[in-house]
């Protein structure tokens, strides 16, 4: 049989009304449901849009690169030096920011200084443990690292050049314990100088009303864009959102100092830069080259803008530390510079730095304070020191909270006649604990020092404690 092609028409005429009128309204249903559904996705769609806000997205950006801190220490009477008792358990939190792949953490030094151990969890919640690499003292800084089993989300870095009065700002940290703890807020003001105590002050502060509590310390302050603005460092006591965080640009000044090859890995390279930061415009400019230097060999110039260093992109002086951190004497660098408005690419070559021996198996310390104590602990005592913090391993069976590694005696000096020998750890001096450069100027620099005479030490040598007494000699006595 053939088939034919047809077209079916009706003829409303030709109907009855009894059929017309339901399947007109049967036509009619159909498209109220579909337009009754399409509405209500739409609806649905600008409502989930809506809730990602730009702070939402920014929290997102950043989230990965904060980490947790939880710190331990043992607490001892504090009316006695050497106790024999074992002590209470003390544990503190705070917040970290990962500023390189290889677990490099940034956080302020009151959060990581004199506790036994250190512990760091991630976003994912993976925890490791954590050892101080650097420090600084003055402006609150520390660097400590751990060894992840994969490259860590590195932070967004922003610049704290351009920030406005009433631009909002978010805190990320590990408020009380909580976290991952997120708080709103507003800048409040800038460049506010505070002083903490007699001890600490600082200096160029951000503002927030964004809250920050205790735990917050150490962790982020970012922007819209979820690029961190600053670093939260302090609250006002007793006031109502009134909170202070380092600005990211002075942070990142201090970062280089604490990545320093020439600190940590007794390399050189002989770059001076300046970081030039302002808005966007972001960017490592050569100063100049120290003479015979890697740098003055690879061909760097004043002026020049570097580009990247390595398979880093170069934005400051931190980054192109990071970027030679871990390199041994020979190994090169490539250099993409821009200069005269031309990418040029160069060759690094480092080098060990000479007549200095280094120990990266302690933190180092970039302090101001390192030179009175230095200086008056060699003139009295006779002995050069270095910190030792709580997670060191010549403490970790010790019952104090730190000590001054002895890494020098001088002959026939006091140190010497009493029988103090180089690696020994000095742990206390009269009544006073040393666990740091500020302990060793205090006694040093006491109105009664003399009334001391002779000094009673305490030092820590293998699993003993011993002490003595020094009897020190005064100019003009």
């Amino acid at each position: 049989m053939e088939s034919f092609p047809c077209t079916v028409t009706f003829d409303a005429g030709a109907l009855p009304t009894e059929l017309i009128l339901p399947m007109i309204k049967r036509i009619v249903d159909s498209t109220l449901c579909a337009v009754v559904i399409f509405v209500g996705l739409s609806a649905y769609c600008l409502a989930t849009e809506s809730r990602e806000t730009p702070v939402v997205r920014a929290i997102k950006r950043a989230k990965s690169s904060v980490v947790n801190i939880h710190s331990e220490k043992t607490s001892l009477d504090a009316s006695a030096l050497i106790s024999n008792g074992k002590g209470r358990k003390v544990n503190g939190v705070g917040t970290g920011i990962v500023v390189d792949e290889r677990g490099y953490i940034v956080t302020n030094y009151h959060v990581v200084i004199g506790f036994d151990a250190l512990h760091v969890t991630l976003h994912d919640g993976s925890t490791y443990d954590a050892h101080i690499v650097s420090y600084d003292r003055k402006h609150d800084l520390a660097i400590i690292k751990i060894n992840a089993t994969k490259p860590l989300d590195v932070m967004p870095l922003g610049t704290s050049s351009d920030l406005m009065l009433g631009e909002t700002v978010i805190a990320v940290g590990n408020a009380f314990g909580y976290k991952d703890t997120v708080t709103g807020g507003l800048v409040s003001a800038l460049s506010r100088d505070v002083d903490v105590n007699e001890k600490q002050s600082y200096k160029n502060l951000i503002q927030t009303d964004a809250s920050i509590n205790p735990g917050n310390s150490g962790g982020p302050l970012i922007n819209l864009d979820g690029e961190v603005v600053g670093i939260n460092v302090a609250i006002r006591a007793g006031a109502q959102r009134i909170g202070f965080a380092i600005p990211i640009d002075d942070v990142r000044k201090t970062i280089a100092e604490l990545l320093s090859i020439k600190q940590l890995n007794n390399m050189y390279h002989g770059l001076v830069g300046t970081d030039f930061k302002k808005g966007d415009k972001r960017m490592l400019i050569v100063k100049s080259t120290q003479t015979e230097s890697p740098a003055e060999t690879a061909g760097l110039r004043a002026g020049d803008i570097i580009l990247k260093a390595g398979s880093v992109n170069v934005v400051d002086g931190a980054d192109f530390e990071r970027a030679c951190l871990g390199c041994s004497a020979g190994d090169e660098v490539p250099i993409i510079v821009r200069r005269n408005n031309t990418s040029k690419s160069l060759t690094l070559k480092l080098s060990e730095l000479k007549g200095r021996s280094s120990s990266p198996s302690e933190p180092i310390a970039h302090t101001t304070i390192e030179d009175g104590a230095h200086a008056m602990s060699w003139r009295l005592f006779g002995v050069q020191l270095t910190e030792v913090v709580g997670s060191d391993r010549s403490l970790l069976s010790a019952r104090y909270r730190g000590g001054m590694r002895v890494t020098r005696v001088r002959p026939q000096s006091p140190a010497s006649l009493n029988g103090i020998r180089e690696g020994d750890i000095l742990v206390g001096l009269h009544v006073w604990e040393t666990i740091n450069y500020d302990n060793i100027h205090y006694v040093t620099e006491h109105p009664q020092l003399k009334s001391f005479n002779p000094l009673k030490f305490y030092i820590l040598r293998g699993d003993e404690t011993l002490f003595g007494h020094l009897q020190l000699v005064f100019s003009g006595t």
